[in-house]
């Protein structure tokens, strides 16, 4: 009777080793197919991507150049115009930051051309869909604080140009906005929330052109509007 042969501790390794490999092999050839439809996937994935983010770009470059095209007409006076290109670049950009800049324009154009209910919807859903630009969100409130005002309502239009400071407390715009909401507060007699807003006035530019002005005219229409005058 043969003795038990006593492997050596390469030959063990050898041993597992080629056991790894052929049970490797075994696994590969029963999950082959397996083994394809997942790289396949990955690089249908990775194409995918890759599509996604050209188009993207693709088509940020196309409304960038829309967008353009409709500031030139804009500039050029050409309203009606422009109004149609910046509202072909919703519809075609909708998800892009270019639509923010088309939005914006579509509620400063309608209030130059007095269509109110147009710029106020806009200006609107500039402010419901586009949170970075704090200059763009400021004057949006405004434009909604002017159409009010144009329209009689000038409660609403002082507390919409109070918005606006809110969105962007110092910015360049800021002694305009104090200054609509002074003019509005005087407009319905609200004296002591005028005077308030010519204050702010004084406190950001004084000793110039925009304070003497403001000043002159709550001193003006404060006398109008006393009880006793």
């Amino acid at each position: 009777m043969q003795g038990k042969v006593k492997l050596s501790k390469r030959q063990i390794k050898e041993d597992k080793f080629t056991t790894f490999v052929l049970t490797s092999k075994q696994q590969f050839i029963d999950n082959w197919q397996f083994m394809v439809i997942g790289v396949v996937i990955v690089a249908l994935a990775i194409f995918a991507v890759a599509y996604y983010v050209t188009s993207r770009k693709t088509s940020q470059i196309e409304g960038s150049q829309m967008f353009a095209r409709g500031m030139m007409e804009y500039r050029g006076g050409d309203r009606q115009v422009a109004i149609t290109t910046f509202e072909q670049i919703l519809t075609d950009n909708a998800s892009h930051q270019v639509a923010g800049d088309a939005t914006y324009m579509l509620g400063t154009t309608n209030l130059e051309l007095r269509n109110y209910p147009e710029a106020t919807r806009y200006f609107e859903e500039y402010l419901q869909k586009f949170k970075s630009d704090s200059l763009n969100r400021a004057a949006s409130q405004a434009g909604i604080a002017t159409a009010l005002e144009n329209q009689g309502n000038f409660t609403e239009a002082a507390q919409k140009y109070l918005e606006a400071l809110k969105e962007f407390p110092a910015g360049p715009m800021a002694p305009y906005y104090h200054e609509g909401a002074m003019r509005n507060f005087l407009l319905v007699g609200e004296i002591d929330k005028a005077r308030e807003q010519l204050d702010k006035i004084e406190a950001l530019v004084p000793n110039t052109d925009q304070y003497n002005r403001a000043a002159r005219l709550f001193s003006e229409k404060a006398y109008v509007t006393q009880p006793n005058s």
